[in-house]
């Protein structure tokens, strides 16, 4: 059994792009620790396998097939959900994605797909949920899964930085409006993190055995460039998630929580090919 300050038994929570990678992660953990799961993700078979792995947990799950760009489908999951359980209590808007691209080699269409996607839904999830977990007079908790991009420069990533930056913003400005509600609106700002998408297992089922695997340099670039040595894994911001839901995090608000092994903190400090900590323009003379 979790501590009491950790449980969210019977609590019922709405995770966006709830399927794979972090958002899968975040239902386990939540579901680990007492509470019902609504997974939200435009594929199907994802969110299937996720409701089963979150059934196999003792805990009750939806499955919820959502394109999450569609702002009325997500009014529709929201309402399905709030009449499937009877009550809501925690929002995670995860639901995301990005390219590669320089800004000005983008179409308009394809970057306001990106922010649909990542800032509009978000928008859309919070005004369809708040109200009905307003209605619960139980208070509830928020989680936007930003990025490190949305507080830092990300070149031919504009349009999804610029999404990630609202989504701070909007993380603070909602902690305030919805505080008299005990709502309390919180952030978190992975890095690079191991999950079907950065292993190119974008649509269909999450199959590990056909996911890109990093070569030796590129592994290497990967644990010089993070402090922690390492990517992230799926289950560290499931871990995150479940403090900021919990009571465990009672009197934190309005806050957003690096996810990223010390990539925000070290600020464009590496480690060098001799383990030293440089600057990079440092790291390109050794």
């Amino acid at each position: 059994m979790p501590p009491p300050d950790m449980s969210l038994t019977e609590q019922v929570a709405i995770i966006t792009g709830g399927g794979g990678g972090i958002g899968r992660a975040i239902a386990l953990a939540f579901a680990s620790v007492g509470a019902d799961i609504v997974i939200a993700d435009i594929v199907p078979e994802r969110c299937e396998e996720t409701a089963a792995r979150v059934r196999a947990l003792g805990r009750r799950a939806l499955s919820a097939p959502t394109d999450v760009a569609d702002t009325d489908k997500i009014r529709a999951t929201v309402e399905r959900a709030a009449k499937e359980f009877g009550r809501l209590d925690i929002l995670v808007n995860n639901a995301g994605g990005t390219n590669q691209r320089p800004f000005l080699d983008q179409s308009e269409k394809s970057w306001r797909k990106l922010i649909d996607l990542n800032l509009v839904s978000m928008f859309a999830a919070t005004h369809a949920a708040v109200p009905e977990i307003i209605k619960g007079k139980r208070g509830g908790a928020i989680i936007n899964v930003a990025s490190i991009e949305g507080s830092r420069a990300a070149p031919g990533y504009a349009a999804y930085a610029a999404c990630k930056a609202g989504m701070l913003n909007f993380t603070r400005t909602m902690a305030l409006e919805l505080a008299e509600h005990r709502i309390r609106v919180n952030a978190i700002a992975p890095d690079y993190t191991i999950t079907p998408g950065t292993r190119g297992n974008i649509g269909g089922p999450v199959d590990e055995s056909k996911w890109f695997k990093p070569n030796a340099a590129q592994d290497d670039a990967t644990a010089r460039r993070i402090p922690a040595g390492r990517a992230g894994i799926d289950s560290e911001c499931g871990d995150a998630a479940v403090f900021l839901a919990s009571n465990m995090s009672a009197y934190v608000n309005g806050a957003t929580l690096p996810v990223d092994g010390g990539t925000w903190a070290s600020s464009g400090w590496v480690r060098n090919q001799t383990g030293k900590w440089v600057l990079v323009e440092e790291t390109l003379k050794a």
